[in-house]
């Protein structure tokens, strides 16, 4: 049987924040793991259940890499002298073409070695990264692509005018033990603990990018708190020290403290203004129970069910429809019920990775 080999551009476990960092960290926590190996620098700890190629990472590595001009190389090299002969392997690599593309150069000199190889690309964003020149050796070098949302296979086959090689889908997961939805008692125990009893909590989580639409936010804001009393922003992510009328500037918070945020708040809200691959605050917001308005864009409306689990902004960039849209949550949230969501689990990624490992073992021998 094929074994599986990670390549991990991060030490795994990975200590800083990361989605799908995290998501391989629950993965390895798991009984059923199929991985056999990563290959990744030394981390800090190690996982039990599975073995370690490490990268070495010195100062004589360091100069090779500058003085040659081949960053990966080390990564390349290590997983090569991993490889024996007359074994076969699927050969995992996250969202790093610059490995890939060097992975390719190397094998280029030993063409044997390519069928014992069977690579999984996997990647978080949305939109078409490579332009159509530059793609081909790309997705003929790759085996499969795993993408975040059928919404993004959709973006590629509607772009590239080669694709060759096989896609399958990978929703996002989080784990649902820590975001999950209060009970009505609960959420007014925190609700008063941030004296918030008797205010309807809008939440915006993200890193401070203007792609990330805090200003549109803060835009449809000053507008909305002229005939609204008691409704106040929370921000989480953003360093800004501004003093605007019933907003909170929290900052970055420790992922472990971040579900408290979302069970106090009430409407979540995403404006994303670039195609996002997935959106994993937006998950982690619908499981805490939070109504969701969101960006259009990406692979967004596939998350929400187009529409079944939240608002759909078509025109994110309008402020007009975010107003329209956040006053309509406020005239019906009275008689809102969050639904029960059994997908985008940390179960169900564990699931669906050991499902593509599985069905990726036939095609090699």
């Amino acid at each position: 049987m094929p074994k599986v080999i990670l390549v991990s551009q991060n030490p795994l476990p990975y200590h800083d924040i990361g989605s799908w960092t995290t998501m391989y960290k629950n993965y390895f926590e798991a009984d059923n793991v199929l991985i056999d190996t990563i290959v990744c620098e030394e981390p800090k700890t190690r996982f039990k259940n599975v073995a370690y190629c490490i990268v070495p990472n010195t100062i004589t590595t360091k100069l090779k890499k500058k003085l040659k001009k081949k960053p990966h190389q080390n990564y390349v090299d290590a997983l090569l002298e991993h490889i024996k002969p007359n074994e076969t392997y699927i050969i995992q690599i996250v969202d790093n073409f610059g490995f890939a593309e060097a992975l390719y150069t190397n094998l280029l000199e030993q063409p044997n070695l390519r069928d014992q190889l069977y690579i999984q690309f996997f990647y978080h964003g949305y939109p078409p990264f490579l332009g159509n020149p530059r793609s081909r050796w790309f997705f003929e070098f790759i085996d499969e692509m795993v993408v975040l949302t059928q919404a993004s296979y959709g973006a590629h086959k509607n772009y590239y005018t080669i694709l060759p090689c096989l896609f399958s889908v990978l929703h996002n997961g989080i784990d649902n033990s820590k975001f999950y939805s209060l009970s009505v008692e609960k959420k007014l125990e925190l609700k008063r603990k941030h004296s918030v009893e008797n205010k309807t909590v809008f939440l915006w989580c993200a890193q401070d990018r203007p792609k990330k639409g805090l200003d549109v936010i803060l835009k449809v804001w000053k507008q909305l708190i002229k005939k609204h009393s008691a409704i106040e922003l929370w921000v989480v992510g953003a360093k800004r020290q501004k003093s605007i009328d019933r907003v909170r500037f929290f900052g970055k918070i420790p992922n472990d403290d971040l579900p408290e945020y979302y069970q106090t708040s009430d409407c979540y809200l995403f404006p994303t203004l670039c195609h996002e691959g997935f959106g994993m605050s937006l998950i982690e917001a619908l499981h805490s129970g939070n109504y969701c308005i969101a960006s259009a864009l990406g692979g967004v409306p596939e998350v929400l069910q187009h529409g079944k689990l939240g608002t759909l902004i078509e025109n994110p960039h309008f402020i007009e429809e975010w107003i329209a849209a956040i006053e309509a949550y406020l005239g019906s949230k009275e008689n809102y019920l969050a639904p029960k969501i059994d997908c985008y689990t940390k179960e169900k990624w564990i699931e669906g990775m050991n499902s593509i490992i599985n069905n990726s073992k036939q095609f090699i021998s």
